[in-house]
């Protein structure tokens, strides 16, 4: 047993008095204590704004990437350490790896997004110019920025490790510090964790706070730049959501709250087909992994009616083989809840819900611990219920038991089914077993707006789908409704809740510069050196060449046309063509201009210019014919450093005719050498 400090204000700070302790859900000993009187939590709020914010903003995006590469690096060098603290919480060790190598995993997704979707950058574009006047001499340009405030974190106990670190990855990636405030019953975990990234050496000043205790009156410090993301009960949101601050300073409030999630067996997953035997495998394992403390995990079983009986046998039968008891014995399955205090709000809500449904396995309270005693640890059984009429029931679709407890609930037909879905008052996730695109069509129609996610299992997905519970970083993990309306994940998405979008209005000599990005309408730099013949250190945003005319012939187009085998009658039949309101008459191929712009364009020789691998936004403007004449602009668009020897260079590309009309234009990328390697 020791007492924990919390990291306040660039050093380790114990609390002197009130502390509170932290007991093993396994035996019920006291493991460690907790407090955090003593806290100046004014101090912290400005010392994570004027100290940790600026060093976060000096960084460009990808130097936040390769910041959260190195703290998932030093996490997963110090895991066993915390495999080992987490039995204490009552997790096994797969249970575990989804808490500490799945957010590890989260922090190495965003520094990936970093890398691959950001500019190397501290501001981020966001589509492209709005023409603002007729000469083009006015535009306009949404950009996001970092906000100068602060991240509060408030996680929940189930995950101590993946909770904090699902919040803390885009919100270093947006440039903003973090005060995390982890929940009481498995806060030596979350602490450890912390102290590894703070001991890895890699996070500036302020970047990031612990508060191993209460949270104090921090809320009375927020301000209109910060943002408050919180995990817990609807209760708690509720509550902070009406602080008075929050109201009066517009902070950002984003929650992720209780979620009465469903799983739903389509009518075609009958008994002997495989989404059937899916569907009873995956609401065992979800009712049972971390004993069923999952934001994410099943709580309502809707079958058709004649399935019911069938599901209730074979789920029934998959958690009479769950072996429950300390998680440190590989033979065990399911190890207790977080706390006592847990296992007793369970234990009252399979009360109330019991005045709607009837239990068919399992009994709250009696149950069995290998290797451990079950009077002193929070041991329960898995609890499976069974509601025949929820269309009448009001507790079922509103009672969230927060442990390995789950209801059947039978339905008629499809669309009452999703009826029955959204009586959830919306969820994170909802599953659905079926093969049959037309059932799952419907799902979605009839429920996607009351459920962040929908997971689709069937027979050909099963091998390598995540399972009904696994929030991965790249897409929303969120809901609608009582599950809070927040998106603390979702690639980019994530990372833009701690930045602010701003419409920036002005010349386009300005906002290329501004965004150090070339924009329609700036100045091109003509100064007789061919782009290509540039480094990527040398090229500068603006930098241009244009290139001389070619002549398109029909001999041109015939010879492309048996070339490729691209004989589509536009390039083909005079006549033909000529009837087609979008032409004139025959036409020459769009991708004869796209080879024909590259060889105008292209300087040969060996250079800077190592590869060129694709482009973007390729649009056809303007239909060439036998006749006309193309030239071609390039011109320096974007760059971003890719490595130490190389970077990414984006051309503008515009494709002209005869009359300087664009009749085509894109994005070409290639990756050039930095000067001195090639």
């Amino acid at each position: 047993m020791k007492i924990l400090n919390n990291y306040a204000l660039g050093g380790w700070v114990q609390a002197g008095k009130n502390l509170s302790d932290v007991h093993s859900a396994v035996t019920g000993e006291v493991v460690a204590r907790t407090g955090s009187d003593g806290l100046d939590f004014g101090a912290m709020t400005r010392y994570a704004r004027e100290t940790g914010g600026p060093a976060l903003r000096a960084l460009t995006f990808h130097e936040r990437a390769v910041l959260l590469k190195g703290l998932a690096k030093a996490i997963i060098a110090g895991k066993e350490a915390l495999y080992e603290l987490s039995y204490d919480t009552g997790a096994r060790r797969s249970d575990s790896w989804i808490d500490i190598e799945g957010g590890t995993g989260t922090l190495f997704t965003y520094a990936s997004l970093g890398r691959r979707q950001l500019p190397n950058d501290t501001v981020l574009v966001d589509g492209g110019a709005a023409p603002l006047s007729k000469q083009g001499s006015f535009i306009g340009q949404h950009v996001f920025t970092s906000r100068h405030g602060l991240a509060l974190h408030i996680n929940a106990f189930n995950f101590p490790v993946w909770g904090m670190l699902e919040k803390l990855g885009p919100t270093l990636l947006a440039g903003v510090p973090a005060i995390v405030k982890p929940a009481r019953a498995t806060v030596p975990l979350c602490a450890a964790t912390v102290r590894i990234m703070i001991e890895s050496g890699l996070l500036p000043a302020g970047a990031l706070q612990l508060v191993v205790g209460g949270a104090g009156d921090i809320f009375d410090h927020l301000n209109c730049q910060d943002t408050v993301c919180f995990t817990g009960s609807a209760s708690t949101a509720i509550q902070l959501q009406n602080h008075p601050v929050m109201a009066r300073e517009g902070v950002r409030f984003i929650a992720e709250r209780d979620s009465l999630n469903a799983a739903i067996l389509g009518p075609d997953a009958v008994a002997g087909t495989p989404e059937f035997d899916l569907f009873a495998k995956e609401v065992a394992r979800e009712m049972t992994v971390k004993a069923g403390q999952k934001c994410t995990a099943i709580r309502r079983i809707l079958v058709p009616r004649a399935e019911a009986d069938a599901v209730q046998a074979a789920i029934a039968g998959r958690l009479s083989d769950i072996t429950i008891g300390d998680p440190r014995l590989k033979e065990v399955r399911m190890g207790p809840l977080a706390t006592l205090a847990q296992r007793a709000d369970v234990r009252a809500c399979i009360a109330r819900l019991r005045r709607e449904a009837r239990l068919v396995f399992g009994d709250p309270d009696k149950v069995e611990a290998v290797g451990a005693d079950a009077g002193k640890g929070a041991f329960i059984s898995p609890v499976l219920l069974r509601c025949d009429a929820p269309m009448t029931a009001e507790i079922v679709h509103s009672e969230e038991a927060f442990g390995p407890v789950a209801t059947i609930m039978p339905y008629d037909d499809l669309n009452q089914a999703v009826t029955i879905a959204n009586r959830g008052g919306g969820a994170l996730v909802m599953s659905l077993f079926s093969h049959d695109p037309a059932v799952a069509r419907q799902v979605l129609s009839g429920a996607g707006a009351f459920h962040g996610r929908l997971y689709i299992s069937d027979r050909d997905s099963a091998g390598e789908g995540t399972g009904h519970g696994a929030p991965l970083p790249m897409l929303v993990h969120g809901g609608p409704g009582r599950a809070g309306g927040g998106e603390e994940m979702g690639g980019l998405r994530g990372v833009r809740h701690y930045m602010q979008r701003t419409a920036l209005q002005g010349s386009p000599r300005l906002l290329s510069g501004i965004t150090n990005r070339y924009l329609p309408g700036a100045p091109r730099r003509l100064n007789g050196v061919h782009p290509f013949r540039l480094h990527f250190d040398e090229a500068r945003i603006g930098d241009a060449v244009q290139s001389a005319s070619r002549t398109i012939t029909s001999d041109d187009v015939a010879h492309f046309a048996q070339f490729t085998g691209d004989t589509f009658y536009a390039h083909m039949d005079e006549e033909a063509a000529a009837a087609n309101p979008f032409f004139p008459g025959r036409v020459a191929h769009g991708y004869l201009l796209l080879s024909f712009a590259a060889g105008l364009f292209v300087d040969p020789a060996p250079g800077p210019v190592l590869a060129n691998y694709g482009l973007e936004g390729l649009r056809f403007l303007k239909p060439v014919v036998p006749g006309d004449a193309i030239k071609v602009t390039l011109t320096v668009k974007a760059k971003s450093r890719r490595a130490a020897d190389y970077g990414e260079v984006t051309w503008d590309v515009e494709i002209q005719n005869q009359h300087d009309e664009v009749v085509a234009t894109y994005d070409l990328l290639t990756m050039n050498a930095i000067k001195g390697v090639a």
